[in-house]
């Protein structure tokens, strides 16, 4: 169905070395008004593929999560900004959520958030930090922008909100390697973030808030009924933390004046 010009869709993902998850991603936009791709040159064939599916396709050297955002909604033609990663799938529920709210008429809301769902060791996961992970990814161009925390990008809007049931599908790591591969890069970045800032290292950060992730995740979020994969994740997840601190230690060790004392 033919939507007004004030309702189109521009469905923009932004995507690095994903050739093997992209085609997913676009075919499940395909309902959109246009898909833009911007694709920070990637060294397998992610920019070919994209090509395929859309004539929006450019190359943009990386410059962040969040700024990247910010430059792929500069390049959308319609009001409406639909914000999906390379390794995500539009659900069949979820589009038909979308197109009934815009058949009825949006009104005054200024963005869509919905659920995320992830595959993980060939699980869907229902429970833990990662379900629903609410993802605010529909909204009015003219009304909301990226921010956020390098690597935490998020959707702010000036208007209301409203939560639609259906995911969106995330295939968010290949293996146990690509997961751990992830958390080596993003507390790279958090704790580079954290130390610019001027934050400082504490002891207790590096004892209590691992464990605390642990039990946050597996036991008061029910991680735990997921099984081997929630128990996994439990466990990557404090990690991660403990991971982002030490990093943040060695980050004051290494630019500690150096000590003009003479050693024995």
């Amino acid at each position: 169905m033919m939507r007004p010009d004030h309702l189109k869709i521009s469905a923009c993902v932004t995507a690095g070395n994903e050739e093997d998850k992209i085609a997913a991603c676009l075919a499940s936009l395909s309902w959109c008004d246009e898909t833009i791709v911007v694709d920070s040159f990637s060294r397998d064939k992610t920019f070919e593929i994209s090509k395929q599916y859309t004539p929006h396709v450019y190359q943009h050297a990386w410059e962040g999560y969040i700024a990247q955002k910010n430059y792929i909604r500069s390049l959308a033609h319609y009001p409406w900004i639909l914000f999906v990663d390379a390794d995500e799938v539009v659900s069949k529920a979820l589009r038909d959520e979308i197109e009934t709210e815009f058949q009825r008429g949006p009104g005054d809301v200024a963005g869509y958030s919905f659920p995320r769902m992830v595959h993980y060791l060939g699980k869907w996961i229902r429970h833990g930090e990662w379900y629903p992970d609410i993802k605010l990814r529909l909204f009015r161009k003219d009304l909301g922008h990226s921010e956020g925390q390098e690597p935490h990008d998020r959707v702010v809007v000036d208007g209301p909100v409203k939560t639609l049931r259906a995911p969106l599908y995330h295939f968010t790591y290949d293996n146990l390697a690509d997961h751990i591969h992830t958390i080596n890069r993003f507390s790279s970045i958090t704790a580079n973030e954290k130390f610019h800032r001027g934050d400082v290292f504490r002891w207790r950060d590096l004892f209590f808030r691992p464990p605390f992730r642990f039990f946050k995740s597996y036991i008061l979020k029910s991680g735990l009924l997921d099984g081997r994969q929630g128990f996994i994740i439990a466990v990557l997840s404090a990690f991660g933390v403990f991971v982002k601190y030490a990093k943040l230690l060695e980050l004051g060790i290494q630019h500690r004046p150096p000590d003009p004392r003479p050693h024995d």
